[in-house]
C-alpha cells in the first residue's frame, strides 16, 4: 500500500504524543521530527521506546490498514538505525509500507 511521508510522520508524532502523555510530568516533552528515539541523547528510555513501537504498529494496522513490523532483522541490521529519530523512522516506514 502506498503511503506518503507526511501521513507517516503525522501518525508517528500523534502516537508518540500519546505515549509521552503517559509519562511522569518531569519526563514529558513535545516531540517533533528531530526527536531522538534511541541512542545517545534519546528523549525516551528503552521501555518507553518498546511501548511506542508496539502502539505504532497497532495504529498503522488499525488506521491505515498497513501491517508493519518495526523490530525485525531488516530494521535491526541496517547501517543507520530507523530509530535514531522520528524523521528516520518515518523514512523507514514509508520504505517498507510502499513495498507491500
Amino acid at each position: 500500500m502506498k503511503v506518503n511521508k507526511e501521513t507517516v510522520t503525522s501518525t508517528i508524532l500523534k502516537t508518540l504524543n500519546e505515549v509521552v502523555d503517559t509519562l511522569p510530568e518531569d519526563q514529558k516533552f513535545t516531540p517533533d521530527e528531530n526527536t531522538k528515539l534511541f541512542g545517545a541523547g534519546s528523549t525516551i528510555d528503552s521501555l518507553t521506546l518498546v511501548s511506542f513501537i508496539v502502539e505504532l504498529e497497532s495504529v498503522f494496522s488499525a488506521e491505515h490498514n498497513i501491517d508493519i513490523v518495526l523490530t525485525d532483522d531488516r530494521a535491526m541490521t541496517r547501517e543507520k538505525s530507523p530509530f535514531d529519530s522520528v524523521n528516520d523512522l518515518s523514512d523507514y516506514i514509508v520504505e517498507i509500507a510502499n513495498e507491500q
